[in-house]
């Protein structure tokens, strides 16, 4: 973890098949430019790839980079009294979720009493903007500021990938999470939810999520309010490393902190 310069950047593309010749065209080059600007901004470019046509519209990359060993830090290093981080609001599959239920009355019926139309699109927003921010910043600030372990947040959940992280450290420690740091309104939409979604359970899946970073408690407060300056987004201190047997849990009396 921490690499931050990328070498080179190959882009997969699937092109929706549902779509007419014209559709295509706009969406297709809209979605290339998107991919393109947000390499620029990673400071690499796209230099191959592949396309196939597909259903529904699907967009990845594959990034390497040649580093050498000072240039990542290896996520195993998590000790006892150190804090536990989080760039990025959790969410994401809720608010995209409950956006597209707005067209789709019988579950918009199940969560439109808890939450507003307007608060559902904002979300939304959020969560877009925030899906579309690169963790570049936070993957620089946990060289100035010490990181002892660190992975990305994305399809196995906030508890599955704390769980995965803590498996891997060297020391007898365990993660406690005790904050969830969610979009506005999000925890509540997942309560009522018909689906599922194991928000609050940790186990909803984000999708360009950001990094849970184990540091000392004065490193986690110095990252943070660095990130806020250079990122202009908040990082929360969410948790901390006890001693235990290489697992991660969820307080019962867990904060909600609404963003």
């Amino acid at each position: 973890m921490g690499v931050s310069d990328c070498d080179n950047m190959l882009m997969l593309l699937g092109v929706s098949t549902d779509m007419s010749a014209k559709e295509r065209e706009v969406v297709t080059s809209l979605m290339i430019k998107g991919f393109n600007d947000l390499a620029k901004e990673a400071g690499t470019s796209v230099n191959g790839g592949q396309s196939v046509l597909n259903p529904w519209y699907i967009i990845g990359g594959v990034a390497t980079s040649v580093v050498s060993s000072n240039e990542f830090i290896m996520p195993e290093n998590a000790v006892e009294g150190d804090v536990l981080v989080l760039t990025k609001p959790l969410g994401t599959q809720i608010a995209v979720n409950a956006h597209q239920w707005l067209e789709q009355p019988k579950y918009w019926e199940k969560i439109k009493d808890i939450v507003s139309e307007s608060d559902v699109k904002k979300a939304y927003q959020e969560a877009m903007f925030g899906m579309a921010r690169l963790n570049k910043t936070a993957a620089k600030l946990m060289h100035k500021f010490h990181a002892h372990a660190a992975t990305d947040v994305t399809g196995f959940g906030m508890l599955g990938h704390a769980k995965n992280l803590a498996a891997n450290q060297k020391a007898e420690v365990s993660f406690v999470i005790e904050s969830l740091p969610i979009y506005a309104h999000m925890a509540a939409v997942a309560k009522a939810s018909p689906i599922n979604f194991k928000l609050l359970d940790g186990y909803s899946a984000e999708t360009s999520g950001g990094l849970l970073i184990a540091m000392t408690h004065e490193d986690a407060v110095s990252f943070c309010e660095a990130f806020q300056k250079e990122d202009g987004h908040s990082a929360w201190i969410i948790g901390k490393v006890v001693k235990g047997t290489r697992d991660a849990t969820i307080d019962n009396n867990v904060n909600i902190i609404e963003v």
